[in-house]
């Protein structure tokens, strides 16, 4: 046999109504909270800082070693990297503007 549901009262009724616009009242200002601008704002500006701070301890670890003596060999590579660039880009230069 189908199970039949008792029958509710009206302030039974009446409290289930209450609870979901309550509900809903909460979900509407949560979904208002997520897209207002400036919390859309401040939460790019919070991901983009903490990617830079990722960023900066990348290279700090490469740079400086646990003990915070600095690692030479590693620098060394950079400022090499460095004045290559800096050699082709010179070189590319003289030859494009020779004119």
């Amino acid at each position: 046999m189908a199970d039949k549901q008792p029958d509710r009262s009206m302030q039974e009724i009446e409290a289930d109504i209450a609870a979901t616009r309550s509900r809903m009242a909460r979900t509407v200002d949560e979904l208002a909270y997520r897209v207002n601008p400036q919390t859309l704002k401040a939460n790019a500006i919070a991901r983009v800082q903490g990617e830079i701070q990722q960023v900066v301890h990348r290279a700090q670890d490469k740079v400086v070693d646990p003990t915070g003596e600095p690692r030479y060999e590693n620098i060394a590579k950079a400022l090499g990297g460095v004045a290559a660039t800096a050699l082709t880009l010179g070189t590319l230069r003289r030859l494009f503007n020779r004119g």
